[in-house]
């Protein structure tokens, strides 16, 4: 007779083997890890700690009650990341495909509750063929279960979806809601209807990577944040986001050790704006020189490029960073780049993360295609989200600072805190020429004088001066010294405090 020490030891051996050996051997030739091993990767050696290892799903239907594994098909529990205390679930796809039945969510639903309880994040490492199929309504159930807790979790707590396999139907709604969603190329997929639906439904012949793999929602549908080539390479990724997030809605972001003098000059920024004002310019470096030992975090890198998205460190605190490229599109706003700097914008109000905006935007993209999809309600969720936002803000407008789009990006008008110019900011309704043709329309002599009159209004309007003895630019400073006097914005507001109306809440134009 097996003594309770032996037969505990057999338990959890069988656990741990998931779906078994078989089924873990053909994860690996597929090149994906198992559930455990992602869960041993994610978290600091020796931090994780279990729950419900033995749970089992409940159902009879179709001879399920032949088929249990413990674990029901997904690792749960909590560790810490670098010291910092997170809690995971991890879907076991060599245990009927990952599939969510009853108990499975409720799993999951657990440690969710935990985690909001206990004011640290959720991460979730998604491999799953979606609902269970045996256990009909009961997993749908299932599914409605974390999504409400995803709502709730909202806002409190960051949420990281990790997309490393198959996830359809409504598996793809709980990633949705989270604030982050990484993916893996050429074995995560991401769709609400698979390519066979597709197919019967509209003719349409696609397949499952160019419906929902990685690439397609990285670049076209924005769904994804990033994407990397293999599962150690995402995980490694999520354990550096984590350093910059504060572990919940209670907390100030982590503060790192930084070698890096707060005061450093960097005379490079003094030329990084052409002299030729339709001249593009890479906006990343002057985010990277500003950054503690130029260290970036870029979100979405490959959507929207007209405008940047990152979190970097400034005196080893976490900053947010909005920026106008205008490598892409002249940096001008349009549908994608506003909804994309939005929900960033957001995301960072909600969780006490200070925002450095560089502004270089000539307007909104002009077009019947912009207009005819709703570039006003898109570009007001833009306006809507730094008007909202109470901490603290800090602008720098290098160039161009034209007409609305200069008030969308976090102007003084929009309660941003500390805003400053570089001497080569043109803050006015538009371009000088443009001006000059709108202003001297009915006069016959303006072919004549455009040239001059285009120089007149440049003097006059293209330049941060008018704004600044207006009190909407604080100050007017050289590039090279951006740095120092960024550091210097943020530790002046590290006490700030404001708030908005009382509220249920408010109503974003979505």
């Amino acid at each position: 007779m097996l003594t309770v020490a032996e037969e505990f030891e057999k338990r959890r051996a069988a656990a741990r083997l998931g779906g078994g050996q078989k089924r873990i051997d053909s994860q690996h030739d597929k090149g994906k890890l198992t559930a455990r091993e992602r869960v041993e990767l994610l978290l600091d050696a020796g931090s994780f700690e279990e729950f419900d290892m033995f749970v089992s799903h409940r159902c009879t239907d179709f001879g399920m009650q032949d088929n249990r594994y413990p674990g029901d098909g997904v690792v749960t529990g909590w560790g810490t990341i670098n010291d910092r205390q997170v809690y995971v679930f991890s879907q076991d796809f060599t245990v009927a495909g990952g599939s969510l039945s009853e108990t499975h969510a409720e799993k999951i639903c657990k440690i969710m509750d935990m985690a909001v309880q206990n004011g640290a994040p959720i991460i979730g490492l998604n491999d799953s063929g979606g609902a269970r199929i045996q256990e009909g309504v009961a997993s749908l159930a299932g599914y409605a279960e974390v999504f409400q807790r995803n709502i709730l979790a909202s806002g409190a707590v960051p949420q990281i979806s990790v997309i490393m396999g198959p996830c359809a139907g409504g598996a793809v709604y709980s990633p949705a809601m989270t604030d982050f969603i990484f993916m893996v190329r050429h074995s995560s997929y991401m769709f609400v209807t698979g390519p066979d639906v597709v197919k019967t439904v509209t003719n349409e012949v696609i397949s499952a990577e160019d419906l929902g793999g990685a690439g397609t929602h990285t670049t076209t549908s924005s769904v994804a944040d990033m994407a990397f080539d293999n599962d150690i390479a995402a995980l490694s990724e999520v354990r550096r986001l984590v350093d910059f997030l504060p572990l919940s809605h209670r907390e100030k972001p982590p503060v790192r050790r930084s070698f890096d003098d707060p005061d450093r000059i960097e005379p490079s920024l003094d030329t990084l704006v052409p002299d030729n004002p339709n001249l593009p310019y890479d906006i990343k470096e002057a985010i990277a020189k500003i950054a503690d030992e130029g260290d970036v975090f870029e979100l979405q890198p490959d959507f929207a490029g007209n405008i940047i998205t990152s979190f970097i460190r400034l005196e080893g605190s976490t900053v947010g960073v909005v920026a106008n490229q205008p490598m892409v599109l002249a940096g001008c706003l349009d549908i994608d780049s506003s909804r994309k700097a939005a929900r960033f914008v957001r995301f960072c109000d909600a969780f006490e993360i200070p925002i450095l905006t560089l502004v270089d935007v000539p307007g909104f993209l002009p077009g019947t295609a912009q207009e005819h999809s709703g570039i006003i309600k898109h570009g007001a969720k833009l306006l809507f989200a730094y008007g909202e936002a109470t901490v603290p803000k800090v602008t720098v407008i290098t160039r161009k600072a034209y007409g609305g789009a200069y008030v969308v990006m976090a102007s003084k008008h929009l309660r941003g805190d500390i805003n400053y110019a570089w001497p080569s900011a043109q803050i006015a309704v538009m371009g000088a020429k443009g001006a000059v043709e709108i202003l001297y329309r009915s006069d016959s002599s303006v072919a004549a004088l455009t040239a001059t009159r285009t120089a007149e209004y440049e003097e006059r309007f293209s330049n941060p001066f008018i704004a600044a003895e207006r009190g909407f630019i604080d100050e007017v400073i050289f590039p090279r010294s951006t740095r120092r006097r960024v550091c210097r914005a943020f530790a002046a507001l590290q006490n700030k405090k404001l708030s908005n109306p009382a509220k249920k809440h408010d109503n974003i134009p979505l």
